[in-house]
């Protein structure tokens, strides 16, 4: 009798077992199209190709000793159908060749046996062998967030809870053959265990959801030696252990919101995220999540979406139409899926994304640049920093319109998104365009000036006094240590020095910040500023004239306005440097008129 078998047994090793039933009158017909099929997947360095071909050298031997005749039959598939093979046309084909030569087709996929019955084939389906085993299980303990193995290496593992984290170098020395046995054995469990899959399968790297593990597997080209990653959740929290504030609750259980979850690898968000989602679908929300690799311990109400087709803007599409209240997108990295949590966003879907981020304000930052800057508030409301499995920072975004801080020239207002604390409603930092550039501006505690410290204005006067021997030195309190000192401008070279040594050695002493102006500084007027094409553009009333431009009370250069009373500054001259680190910093910039 011929037997010829497909690749789904070959693949997961069943037929290799089955061989030990043939008799040894039998033949193993292999066909062309079987081994085209595994030679480009090995081509490809995927891990399926590579156990496969293991399989095949397996049955070569077994048959051997068996004195089973092993042979080949067919032709190789053209491109077309290699292309299509997940479509069913290598299945097709060796469908064909079984019943071309009356054989029994062995294979372990339940469509291939009905359309071969509903063909007339002789078909002997293998049901998937639930006794293979592995040991990966036992390098983990309770307390074992990870397994890291690579070849020719001691198995290294992770203990602990997200914050206190130890790495431990074990006992076990694994082989470079008996990571390579570990890893098929691995391929072959995905395809036979329930709640187990492939999840990808690229050029040297395979990823793996096997039960509660997720494994990465990685192996040359790709990496330079055969390496195993094997994560599972070590704890499961309901969402009470967080002691979310009731204001937060309440935003997020009483509509839709753009919230961000952002943390460091490690710090709890895959923790907190299956808490917050399975509270939401417990409070009778319809709740679905994205995840590329899908590894969310997440009640099984709530179904869990991958990329379709590998693209997880199609997936997006599909779940525009499910209708759900609240996605999770699980680990968002490139700029399609920062799109895709917008777009769904936008359409009305409450959205919980997760991001890596040492710092709250960086998971904005991953917006930025990706979607406008004005939408990113109608995107994102609130973000929840996690840290050491605990939620540490609660932010709120909004939108308005006013000058951005530490500006003080009306015409300067624009639109500005505030980043609060979502409690006690401070203002952490401010996020606008400043000419082709998106700054963001962090708050400092206090914007007012401080308690005017008399006796160090005086101190300050008198040291200064004393050394010109000029009594009417004016002296006004700017900030905690800074002053600002009015003098004749005929004494300015004198305090100044040579390029500015005195004052700096009268600054050192007193431990303050002066600025130097003269009792005769012109009148001075307000400069509109305009950033387009890499030049400032400072706008006077006054054309056709000499004029300084000063920085506070400062004079920083001196040009002429041209007919239209405009200046121009290259932003990457050393001059606009100056005026570009003067506008954020919220000086006055302002101009006179040099006689």
């Amino acid at each position: 009798m011929d037997y010829i078998p497909d690749t789904s047994v070959i693949v997961d090793g069943r037929f290799t077992k089955f061989i030990g039933k043939i008799k040894e009158d039998s033949r193993v017909i292999l066909s062309e199209a079987l081994l085209a099929e595994v030679e480009h997947q090995a081509n490809q360095s995927r891990s399926v190709g590579f156990a496969a071909l293991d399989e095949l050298k397996k049955i070569k031997e077994i048959c051997g000793k068996k004195k089973i005749s092993v042979e080949f039959f067919g032709k190789r598939p053209t491109q077309w159908q290699k292309a299509n093979g997940h479509n069913g046309e290598i299945d097709e084909i060796i469908r064909s060749e079984a019943m071309d030569l009356n054989g029994i087709l062995v294979t372990g996929d339940i469509v291939q046996k009905n359309i071969a019955v509903l063909k007339g084939i002789q078909c002997q389906y293998l049901e998937p062998d639930d006794k293979i085993s592995v040991k990966l299980e036992e390098l983990f303990d309770p307390q074992t967030i990870s397994v890291h193995i690579k070849a020719d290496t001691y198995v290294k593992i992770k203990r602990g809870v997200p914050g206190s984290v130890d790495t431990i170098r074990t006992d076990h020395f694994l082989s470079g053959s008996e990571v390579d046995a570990l890893i098929n054995n691995l391929i072959k469990r995905a395809g036979n265990e329930k709640d187990s899959f492939v999840e990808m399968d690229m050029a040297g790297a395979t990823v793996i959801q096997l039960n509660t593990y997720r494994i990465v597997i990685a192996r040359p080209p790709f990496s330079s030696t055969a390496e195993i990653t094997a994560v599972r959740p070590v704890t499961k929290k309901e969402l009470e252990y967080y002691e979310l504030p009731e204001r937060i609750m309440e935003h997020i259980t009483s509509g839709s919101a753009g919230i961000l979850v952002a943390g460091s690898p490690g710090a709890g968000k895959s923790t907190f995220v299956q808490a917050l989602a399975d509270h939401l679908n417990n409070e009778g929300m319809i709740v679905k999540t994205m995840e590329k690799p899908r590894d969310l311990q997440v009640d099984k109400e709530i179904t869990q979406y991958t990329s379709l087709e590998g693209s997880m803007e199609k997936t997006g599409d599909v779940l525009l139409l499910v209708r759900n209240d609240y996605t999770v997108f699980d680990e968002m990295r490139v700029t399609s899926d920062f799109k895709v949590f917008s777009d769904l966003r936008m359409a009305g879907v409450g959205m919980i994304g997760v991001v890596h981020s040492t710092k709250p304000i960086d998971a904005l930052h991953r917006f930025i640049g990706r979607i406008e800057l004005g939408l990113i508030p109608q995107v994102i409301d609130t973000i929840l920093f996690v840290k050491d499995g605990r939620i540490a920072k609660y932010l709120a975004i909004s939108h308005t319109v006013k000058v951005p801080y530490g500006m003080v020239q009306e015409d300067l207002s624009r639109p500005v998104i505030q980043v609060k604390d979502a409690l006690s409603r401070e203002e952490l930092y401010e996020i606008y365009s400043f000419g082709e550039q998106i700054v963001v501006v962090p708050i400092e505690e206090s914007d007012g000036l401080p308690q005017v410290d008399e006796a160090k204005s005086e101190m300050v006067r008198k040291r200064i006094s004393d050394y010109l021997g000029y009594d009417q030195v004016g002296v006004t309190q700017k900030g905690k240590r800074k002053y600002r000192v009015s003098i004749p401008e005929s004494l300015r070279p004198k305090l100044l020095g040579r390029k500015g040594s005195n004052i700096s050695e009268l600054e050192k002493s007193l431990g303050v910040s002066i600025d130097v102006i003269s009792e005769e500084d012109r009148e001075r007027r307000n400069v509109s500023i305009e950033v387009k094409n890499r030049i400032i553009y400072l706008h006077c009333n006054d054309k056709n004239s000499l004029v300084g431009i000063y920085l506070d009370d400062i004079m920083a250069i001196q040009g002429r306005t041209s007919s239209k009373g405009i200046i121009r500054i290259k932003v990457d001259s050393e001059a606009g440097i100056n005026i570009e680190k003067a506008l954020k910093s919220g000086r006055a910039i302002t101009y006179a008129v040099q006689q």
